[in-house]
């Protein structure tokens, strides 16, 4: 199934499915309650040095993708972290929505998570 993607200041709905934080950071201004999350995976983020050096740049976003892209197939955490995704999808009949705090709804790391999610995974 497709992943979805949603700014987590936005309401939460019956169609996101499992919703998952995808965020190292605790998105400002929103609690526990108000996010409504299944599920919280740090670690599919980007590493804080490769967040740091993109700084949501637009111009830097097909680095930053490859280099995430990177990160989402070498790093062990990172990679678990993939793997829980991939199953809380599978078993959820209605999906998953990826949540993320970026202001921008498209220069975000969760679109990019969102495409390497939907790519069939290696053996």
């Amino acid at each position: 199934m497709a992943f979805r993607i949603k700014r987590i200041y936005d309401d939460a709905s019956d169609d996101d499915g499992c919703r998952v934080l995808v965020d190292r950071l605790w998105p400002r201004g929103i609690s526990r309650e108000r996010a409504n999350l299944d599920a919280w995976l740090k670690d599919v983020a980007p590493s804080p040095a490769l967040r740091t050096w993109w700084n949501h740049d637009p111009d830097r976003i097909d680095e930053f993708a490859a280099r995430y892209r990177a990160e989402l197939d070498t790093e062990p955490n990172t990679a678990l972290a993939v793997a829980e995704l991939r199953d809380l999808d599978t078993r959820n009949p209605t999906g998953t929505t990826l949540l993320y705090g970026a202001k921008d709804e498209r220069v975000n790391h969760a679109r990019i998570l969102a495409d390497y999610l939907a790519a069939p995974a290696l053996p």
